[in-house]
């Protein structure tokens, strides 16, 4: 990755630079988001000694308030993000049938995946750990 990355909107900014953290977890690399002088937004290191002092947008813990309007606006992104793109992916190609009854019914998406990645024998950091270790870090 390079060390300076643009979006043109700042909910664009905010959902890449969260991805990233979440993929430099284990390395330590931390990103945050700046407004350019050009109106775009930067996706940066604050440790970055250009950035030094910067006011950096807030990010979001999670997504659970996510609203409609951003999936509306992650939906009709004509360059969309890598990871939205393949969780909007699998959705759009279930039948739809099966994606009415998951909702009728409530059927615990977080538990299935959570018992998907405890049978893969991974920790959150995509570490073997073996399959007891990850059954009690996933299955709790």
């Amino acid at each position: 990755m390079t060390n300076l990355l643009r979006q043109p909107n700042k909910e664009k900014a905010i959902d890449f630079a969260l991805w990233q953290n979440f993929k430099h977890r284990v390395d330590g690399k931390h990103f945050g988001v700046i407004q350019s002088v050009e109106g775009d937004f930067l996706i940066v290191s604050p440790d970055h000694p250009t950035f030094k002092g910067e006011v950096f947008e807030t990010l979001p813990d999670h997504y659970a308030g996510m609203e409609y309007k951003h999936i509306r606006n992650i939906s009709m992104d004509i360059d969309p993000l890598h990871h939205f793109s393949e969780i909007k992916g699998m959705i759009s190609v279930m039948d739809g049938e099966i994606l009415r009854f998951i909702l009728k019914y409530k059927i615990p998406l977080e538990k299935l995946i959570r018992y998907e990645l405890a049978s893969r024998g991974y920790d959150e950091n995509h570490q073997w750990v073996g399959f007891e270790k990850a059954e009690t870090i996933w299955l709790k």
